[in-house]
């Protein structure tokens, strides 16, 4: 943790999850659950002083019934209630997957693949920084844009 900073990922993904190939890409084989998985990163994230997370779900996670993926609604249950302190955004997996890939090209990713099977249940978290906000960041880009225009 203490090398990973604002623009890395760590991926706590189900057991069909891809091995991709980009180069910032390391995967890790867990051979734990997804939820066990996700309470122990999140609790390093918080350990932190460096980072903040910035927690992604697939968008076809609501979609999904038990009918289809027996123990979808007991997972989404138990991830929305070890969530629920986060803001979460929901995107279609492909986005997900595609903004991955683009961040593994030059930032490092690092992928937890445990023994979940059930579809469309990783959590995707995306690295901020914990001691510069987004707002902070948004007025020295205005500062900085008005100092350029003069």
């Amino acid at each position: 943790m203490p090398l990973l900073g604002h623009r890395n990922w760590i991926l706590v993904v189900d057991s069909a999850y891809p091995l991709q190939v980009s180069p910032g890409i390391e995967t890790i084989e867990t051979n734990a659950g997804q939820v066990e998985v996700v309470r122990t990163v999140l609790a390093a994230i918080n350990r932190a002083p460096q980072v903040r997370p910035v927690v992604f779900t697939d968008a076809e996670l609501p979609l999904i019934t038990d009918e289809d993926a027996p123990g979808i609604t007991n997972y989404r249950s138990e991830i929305t209630s070890l969530l629920r302190n986060y803001p979460i955004e929901q995107l279609p997996h492909e986005k997900i997957i595609a903004n991955i890939d683009e961040a593994g090209k030059t930032f490092r990713v690092l992928v937890l693949k445990t023994n979940m099977t059930i579809p469309y249940t990783s959590v995707f978290i995306r690295l901020d920084c914990k001691y510069w906000s987004d707002d902070q960041e948004k007025r020295l880009r205005e500062k900085v844009a008005a100092k350029n225009s003069k």
